[in-house]
């Protein structure tokens, strides 16, 4: 088999509209070294297969096809195997409905990469809609504006993440696996931009480019498959708890936890609180039980004797007025 200096991770599934320009943009990179792109293709139930047999039978020393027998049911577990089949010493991350916009994309970031101590690095992207048009994504617009050296300590406490997930090429962690990364799945079914950043960042610094070399294609509609349309129908404020809890849970068996995870552990069950004093359904009680049971009796109060119902008595007392603050805002907006 030939060695690879990078592996473009490429997941897909019922991107047929888009994925020859995705594909293109990565055959169209200018490198001084060879790379390959391994496809995990999670069962498309429209064209999508078809394509990517026609680019693999035109670029056969490319292409790693990796075709599902079953569909994961968890685009994040698509992530995960394909990542365990990844040999190059670098991993870039492309979608099967974003592209890359700078052929010199990879060759700019590879060269940082072997002459710097980073272990990864990101770029500036753009967004665009379903069509190619500009977009707007109000809910992720300053998310990623950020430029220059971003640390854990940034991750945790500066509210932006360093990069859309197009826009990182890194060391490649699967090589010499030091932690357990089946989370990348097991935390969410959708959401995997936020763990891996963490896997990268628990292990090295990364480094952004104040560069637009990506295209990050946004949709929000009901009817796509993609995450932030179908967001659009679940509870993403109980789910990101829930995700934030199984992270909380590995960090601490894996790299220990700091009093800024205790502290998020807290706000959540205050958030779970908050959600059952708006809406006080038996869904929303298990919900602030999930959150008390590991979140408070095991990290905050760290095993000291406490009372489930002393305890939301007294978080209501304390924290009553944020509570009584966010029903009162949700019911007027």
């Amino acid at each position: 088999m030939r060695d690879f200096l990078v592996s473009v991770l490429f997941i897909t599934y019922n991107h047929e509209p888009y994925i020859r320009q995705a594909l293109d943009s990565i055959l169209s990179q200018k490198t001084d070294f060879p790379f390959e792109i391994v496809v995990g293709e999670d069962c498309s139930t429209d064209g999508t297969r078809d394509i990517l047999r026609q680019y693999k039978e035109k670029y056969p020393d490319k292409f790693r096809l990796l075709f599902r027998k079953k569909n994961f049911g968890r685009p994040t577990r698509n992530v995960y195997e394909t990542w365990k089949a990844c040999k190059g010493k670098y991993v870039a991350f492309l979608e099967g409905d974003d592209y890359w916009c700078d052929v010199y994309k990879l060759q700019k970031q590879i060269d940082f990469l072997e002459s710097h101590p980073y272990i990864g690095v990101t770029h500036s992207c753009k967004l665009v809609g379903k069509n190619g048009e500009k977009a707007e994504y109000k809910e992720g617009a300053s998310l990623y504006e950020w430029s220059g050296e971003f640390t854990f300590e940034d991750y945790k406490y500066s509210g932006k993440w360093p990069g859309q997930t197009a826009t990182v090429v890194c060391h490649n962690l699967f090589l010499n696996p030091k932690y357990d990364y089946t989370i990348l799945y097991k935390a969410h079914d959708f959401l995997d931009d936020g763990v891996i950043l963490l896997f990268l960042l628990i292990q090295g610094s990364l480094y952004r480019m104040d560069e637009v070399m990506s295209a990050w294609r946004v949709i929000q509609k009901e009817g796509e498959g993609n995450w932030n349309s179908l967001k659009l129908g679940r509870n993403a404020i109980i789910e990101d708890c829930y995700t934030k809890q199984k992270l909380l849970k590995w960090c601490e068996k894996n790299v220990g936890l700091s009093e800024y995870g205790r502290e998020l552990a807290r706000k959540d069950f205050v958030t779970a609180l908050s959600v059952f004093v708006k809406k006080p359904t038996k869904k929303h009680w298990k919900f602030v039980k999930d959150m008390y049971g590991y979140n408070i009796k095991t990290l905050v109060q760290k095993g000291r004797k406490t009372s489930f119902f002393f305890y939301c008595m007294k978080t209501l007392i304390r924290e009553g007025w944020k509570v009584l603050w966010k029903f009162v805002s949700a019911s007027v907006s």
